[in-house]
């Protein structure tokens, strides 16, 4: 069996952790490497590229041109329509889905201290609460969003936790956000594998690692965003946990400066009708008018 993966030393330990979980079942496998858009364009931040997609349509495309069997991603990374084809055919049980700050904690970052992040959703949250901060883009891959905590111009910088876990890098870590102090990008987290769904047999093998509560939780989250119509490139997050078998959905959308953040928290067995309903209470909300102001339109 042929997984398709990114380079970065995140997106093979993620590869390698859905081949661990094959090969439990016996099932070799090797790996093709692709260099995708978001690998080759290290100079725009991704709201001015594509948004979401630009770390997973390549790796998508050698699926379907039978070139690899499987496709691995971060389920945040991931469009929230389903890309014709393919079946998202397993979720690893979730990594920690919270934010963390590199270089100072929030108490400490003096006033108009400057962070680096590539995120509008950190952006809007942090500057909800501190709108005296100062942002600037981060690019690149763990180790260089690290070093750039070390920049005079530069205060701290926020990334994804489980990455840091991941790749043993915790070290650097000032502060972890709790999911109700920065709610955090969907599907963050997660790993998600796709293959093509007209063949049975990897759907079935596929079926037999995929964690299920994670499935649920991600798919609540998926189905809030595709229902607001955005990408990562909106300040838009949602967290979804269960609790005694019902999925508890909390759900942020704001403005890109962070003075207006709309939150929004239901409880459902039916993750996709949950995402949904959701969606259209914070849209009903004020939501609406915000997509109009931050360019998309649901």
């Amino acid at each position: 069996m042929i997984i398709a993966t990114r380079s970065s030393p995140l997106a093979r330990w993620q590869a390698e952790a859905v081949a661990n979980r094959l090969a439990l079942s016996a099932i070799d496998v090797e790996f093709l490497i692709v260099t995708t858009e978001g690998d080759q364009d290290q100079t725009r931040q991704i709201q001015e590229m594509a948004g979401r997609g630009v770390f997973v349509k390549e790796v998508q495309m050698a699926v379907l041109e039978g070139q690899a069997d499987l496709a691995v991603h971060s389920a945040k990374d991931l469009m929230s329509s389903p890309t014709p084809g393919l079946n998202l055919a397993a979720f690893l049980e979730r990594g920690d889905p919270r934010d963390a700050l590199i270089g100072m904690n929030l108490q400490q970052l003096p006033q108009g201290a400057r962070i680096a992040t590539g995120s509008a959703r950190r952006q809007a949250q942090l500057a909800h609460v501190r709108p005296d901060l100062k942002f600037t883009g981060l690019r690149g891959n763990m180790e260089t969003r690290i070093a750039v905590a070390e920049r005079e111009d530069v205060d701290a910088v926020v990334v994804a936790m489980a990455a840091l876990q991941r790749l043993e890098l915790t070290d650097s870590v000032a502060e972890v956000f709790s999911v109700e102090e920065m709610i955090p990008q969907v599907g963050q987290g997660a790993i998600a594998v796709e293959c093509r769904d007209d063949d049975l047999t990897i759907n079935e093998q596929l079926l037999g690692i995929s964690d299920d509560p994670t499935r649920r939780c991600v798919e609540a989250e998926r189905a809030y965003l595709a229902e607001l119509g955005g990408g990562c490139e909106l300040p838009v997050g949602a967290h979804a946990y269960l609790e005694e078998g019902i999925i508890q959905l909390d759900a942020v959308l704001a403005s890109r400066d962070g003075t207006t953040l709309l939150r929004n928290r239901q409880q459902g067995y039916d993750a996709d009708a949950l995402g949904k309903a959701v969606a259209e209470e914070l849209l009903a909300d004020g939501g609406r008018a915000l997509l109009s102001i931050n360019g998309a339109s649901s």
